[in-house]
């Protein structure tokens, strides 16, 4: 009898921690090797030690669960219950999403800090609204162009075979008379293997993860704008979660946060030296495709607070008091 009450207390016991435990699912878009998803993994190991098992992270890379654009609805409907999105992917949904892709509004990581400030209230607000909550937010290394001919001017980009991967790069495209083509990340490799794309704007960091010195050698340092990954969690999913778990939770985003814009400060200079190291060719913009970039930016700017309307300006008012 004593036996089978102890095993019958066993059992309970097993069945509320299995209870207690929550199990959830992180999808992400970018290689395993990629800073911010070592960042992830960082993270989801934090929340697992912080919490002594009860809440255990599986983070998917390289868009293996779900692809870019699906992974902010898959969290917002919870078949995902917290996913890494990068936000300009988001500007045709709301323009505010897209306001670190505006190119030259905000060219540096301090710029690129204070922007994001200004952005967060309406982003937690809007990301509520959808049954989200933004838990921290990562800036890529500042924005360049690769280019498989030189180029001097905007002129010289006229028919380039453009990647376009966020309504923004799809506009630069346009207003400098490239050919812009859809490509997500996961499939950049192979577009470029095959001629697909022959140009497209990004960082040092998605340059070298994506052996992009292989097909294409030139990267101009334009600095054009710093766009963020956000870590995003479903609302309800948090809200299942006790207190302790909570809090646990919140403590290893801010922790990731802090972490991660220290990464991708390491990142931009470490990825351009391995991208020289491998026969890329590293330029400086000429004056001239400074200043032709500086007018696309100017016309972007003016077309987003258009879009945007008093949100923007409430953003980019509040960004320039900073």
């Amino acid at each position: 009898m004593r036996i089978k009450l102890a095993l019958t207390a066993a059992v309970l016991a097993f069945s509320a921690q299995a209870m207690a435990q929550a199990k959830w699912d992180l999808p992400a878009a970018y290689p395993a090797s990629n800073f911010h998803t070592e960042n992830l993994v960082k993270f989801a190991g934090d929340v697992d030690k912080a919490t002594g098992g009860k809440l255990k992270i599986t983070v998917h890379p390289n868009a293996s669960l779900y692809k870019a654009p699906e992974i902010k609805r898959v969290v917002q409907g919870g078949q995902a219950q917290i996913g890494e999105i990068l936000l300009v992917n988001f500007q045709n949904e709301w323009q505010v999403f897209g306001a670190d892709g505006v190119p030259f509004l905000a060219d540096s990581y301090d710029e690129a800090m204070k922007l994001y400030q200004a952005q967060k209230p309406l982003l937690d607000k809007k990301l509520g609204e959808q049954g989200m909550m933004l838990l921290y937010a990562v800036a890529w290394p500042p924005q360049g162009i690769y280019s498989k001919k030189p180029i001097n001017s905007a002129a010289d980009m006229k028919g380039l075979k453009w990647r376009a991967y966020s309504p923004a790069t799809a506009r630069i495209a346009e207003l400098v008379g490239a050919q812009p083509v859809t490509v997500q990340q996961a499939e950049l490799s192979q577009a470029m293997a095959t001629g697909v794309i022959e140009s497209y704007m990004s960082s040092g960091s998605t340059g070298y993860d994506t052996k992009t010195y292989e097909h294409i050698k030139n990267w101009y340092d334009t600095q054009a704008w710093l766009p963020k990954n956000a870590v995003i969690v479903n609302k309800a999913a948090f809200g299942a979660l006790d207190k302790a778990t909570q809090d646990a939770l919140l403590k290893a985003g801010a922790e990731a946060e802090s972490r991660g814009w220290a990464a991708s400060r390491k990142a931009n200079t470490e990825t351009l030296e391995k991208l020289k190291a491998n026969g890329m060719q590293i330029h400086q913009p000429s004056p001239q495709l400074k200043a032709d970039m500086q007018k696309v930016g100017d016309t972007m700017l003016k077309e987003w607070l258009d879009k945007a309307g008093p949100e923007g300006k409430q953003l980019v008012d509040a960004y320039r008091k900073m």
